[in-house]
């Protein structure tokens, strides 16, 4: 227990301790910190804060951060739009494209189906997903979703939902580790697993 002699201090730092990999100690450094900051620079940083909720949108499409109605990956002719990588959060898409290995468009479910922690299919835009493959010419489905019971089933169930309105349904190839999150997996690691995609009902059948 910290001992704090100022009550406005202690409810920043009890705040700030509500971030994930965020403690009493760290927040106390953190709220110390901004205490010694300049009012300018700390006036600024909420604003930030603020603008997170006020101006930043989910992308329409594909459910991406975005500051505007459609993404900027969605949004780039460049891109192909057939081929849609399936991915737990916003985060994957950061670590896939930092690999600089696709150029297809996403979409991101918001979790994974995950009954202990209360996460079923109304949770997520599984339904979203659905109407995508329905509505638009999709060439080939990806899915990049972590390699764990929550994941599998996930994949499962979106594989047994579009398996006859997709001609080519593939999963990233396990050079990342089993429930190892592929915000965490280097760069070439998860370029080659992208590269190196295998087609969904093989893994299936091989491992059901």
């Amino acid at each position: 227990m910290l001992s704090i002699y100022s009550k406005n201090l202690e409810n920043a730092v009890n705040e700030i301790a509500k971030l994930p990999g965020i403690g009493k100690r760290t927040a106390l450094r953190l709220a110390l910190h901004l205490l010694k900051t300049d009012a300018e620079e700390v006036s600024c940083l909420t604003d930030r804060i603020n603008k997170l909720k006020t101006d930043i949108f989910f992308c329409k499409k594909c459910y991406n951060i975005s500051d505007s109605e459609v993404c900027d990956i969605c949004a780039n002719p460049k891109r192909d739009p057939s081929i849609i990588c399936v991915v737990q959060d916003i985060r994957d898409i950061i670590a896939i494209e930092n690999t600089h290995q696709y150029q297809g468009v996403y979409h991101v479910l918001g979790g994974v189906i995950s009954p202990m922690e209360g996460i079923g299919i109304q949770q997520l835009t599984l339904q979203e997903l659905f109407d995508r493959v329905e509505q638009e010419p999709v060439s080939e489905l990806i899915l990049a979703l972590p390699s764990t019971v929550e994941g599998d089933t996930t994949n499962f169930f979106i594989y047994k939902n579009v398996k006859d309105k997709v001609t080519k349904i593939t999963t990233i190839a396990r050079g990342i580790g089993v429930g190892e999150e592929l915000e965490y997996a280097d760069e070439v690691t998860l370029g080659r697993s992208l590269l190196s995609r295998t087609d969904f009902d093989v893994v299936y059948r091989k491992n059901g």
